[in-house]
């Protein structure tokens, strides 16, 4: 989950209404420009519907090897990213998202190779052209500034280090990279700190070396893919605990030195929301979990509540010290990212109510099942869903329908709690178990990699026994809510002027929180 305070996107960004009426996502098929790029040049975009300039063509990561070395005196970062690619086409040049990188060298295959930075894109030219099908690394020097105003950054700076959050479109202002999650790739950490700073990063430990000046380097490889914005650096006076999940699973929380003994009774919820999520969606698909309170509370250092960060979710201290009615809910929605949004990341971020309806909708079965009531004061999840029903038109008009989200309302309701009740129409038609049949067939054809709404249509359509493509494009891209099965007493409230327009919050903010807070 990330709540966003910044618009990301001009109003231009807006799907096309002829593309949300045709029943899917708009083409995903790279960009489109006036002039076609010249000839081994790939286009400098995936061609995203929300963020049409993110990502590169051209070519695919293999893997990314990071090297931080943090230096406490200035709070910078010297870095080197080694990529590993596989090149589509032949390529004369080729680019990587970057902002607010002062790149150093850049080679290409060991070559020094030409390069210019150009708005949010680092172009590199190599000494010889790249053929089709060729496997190559890329390796790029440079240093970066935790503290750098940018207009959008995945840098959390704190009083002894940093943290990342990178969703959605921001890990390339800590390191070169094609930034997005259909492109997924293995990740290497090495991060060397002070010897009275800790460094941890997603994935799993490799090793830890004490060095000749004092300074310590910790390794960490994730044995699973990640997507960009799903990366986890960071650096503090931190301890790791570590405690036995369900099946013996390795967890590990990554606390602040000063704070570890109060944040102890959050950070022992885990085990349990661990077994009860396993128990509906199957083994917890990564090598690891935990959280990672960051050593700030300042209200400005991050705008939302829990980020999924792969395998090491990151909170705000003062969250988790709440008594468990309050953040039990909001820690099931953050672990159930691990399946919906991690291991199965969505293909555009079109698709993103595949991971916050997903996460809202498992987290609030959680919270009814124990009786806390919600933030409306409703103890149920049938009254919860007869709410958003009634609001359904209202947000249709406002935010669009759920699957067609734009950059400036994509982390709003409509992709929240809207989501959440497309998935309890679908259970509704086609029953518990066939429901939750479709949601472990989806889990497991498309574990570690990228997913679209078409994808889960169709998933659901071969599981359950029936054709509910129709059903669920209505639900999805339709502009007014449909009839909801085994309910026909609820209705819709009327949309007038007053309801539909987008509800601004300070910060510019253009969504609302999740139903799990």
């Amino acid at each position: 989950m990330r709540y966003r305070s910044r618009v990301t996107a001009p109003a231009a960004a807006l799907i096309g209404t002829a593309a949300v009426l045709a029943g899917g996502n708009p083409a995903y098929a790279g960009a489109k420009t006036d002039d076609a790029p010249a000839p081994g040049t790939a286009p400098e975009t995936l061609g995203d519907p929300v963020f049409p300039a993110l990502g590169n063509d051209g070519y695919r990561v293999d893997a990314y090897h990071l090297d931080f070395s943090y230096d406490a005196s200035t709070a910078l970062v010297d870095a080197t990213a080694t990529l590993e690619l596989r090149t589509t086409q032949a390529l004369t040049r080729l680019s990587l998202d970057a902002l607010g990188l002062d790149i150093g060298t850049v080679r290409v295959d060991g070559r020094t190779a030409a390069f210019e930075q150009v708005d949010e894109k680092l172009r590199i030219t190599p000494v010889r052209p790249l053929p089709a099908r060729a496997r190559v690394t890329v390796c790029v020097t440079y240093t970066a500034d935790p503290r750098r105003a940018l207009a959008h950054t995945a840098w959390v700076p704190t009083a002894d280090g940093f943290a990342i959050c990178a969703q959605p479109d921001s890990a390339h202002t800590v390191f070169p990279c094609n930034d997005h999650p259909s492109d997924k790739a293995d990740f290497t950490f090495r991060i060397t700190v002070p010897a009275a700073l800790r460094a941890v990063a997603s994935g799993s430990p490799v090793c830890t070396e004490d060095l000749a000046d004092g300074r310590t380097a910790y390794t960490y490889r994730s044995r699973s893919p990640i997507a960009t914005e799903l990366v986890q650096i960071t650096v503090g006076d931190y301890v790791v605990k570590e405690r036995r999940g369900p099946h013996g699973l390795p967890l590990r929380d990554v606390v602040p030195t000063a704070r570890a003994e109060a944040l102890e009774p959050a950070l022992a919820l885990t085990p349990g929301l661990v077994e009860w999520i396993e128990a509906r969606l199957g083994a917890y698909p990564f090598e690891t979990y935990g959280l990672l309170p960051c050593n700030s509370d300042d209200p400005s250092a991050f705008d939302f509540t829990g980020l999924e960060t792969q395998t090491l979710t990151l909170y705000k201290p003062n969250y988790l010290l709440q008594a468990e009615p309050k953040i039990g809910s909001h820690m099931m929605h953050e672990l159930v990212h691990s399946y919906f949004g991690n291991s199965v990341s969505p293909a555009t971020w079109a698709d993103l109510w595949l991971n916050e309806g997903h996460a809202d909708f498992y987290g609030l079965l959680y919270r009814y099942e124990r009786g806390w009531a919600d933030s409306l004061g409703l103890t149920t999840f049938e009254a919860r869903m007869k709410d958003t029903y009634a609001r359904g038109d209202q947000w249709r008009k406002s935010s669009g329908p759920v699957a067609a989200p734009n950059a400036v309302n994509l982390f709003d309701s409509q992709r929240y709690l809207g989501g959440v009740l497309v998935l309890y129409a679908l259970r509704q038609l086609i029953g518990e178990d066939a429901f939750h049949a479709v949601e472990r067939a989806f889990l497991d054809r498309h574990r570690n990699s990228s997913a679209s709404t078409q994808d889960y249509i169709d998933i659901a359509s071969q599981t359950c026994g029936q054709d509910v493509s129709g059903f669920l494009r209505d639900w999805l891209y339709g502009t007014t809510t449909p009839r909801m099965p085994g309910h026909p007493d609820w209705t819709v409230t009327p949309v007038t002027p007053s309801l539909t327009a987008p509800r601004r919050q300070s910060g510019a903010r253009w969504h609302e929180n999740s139903a799990t807070l």
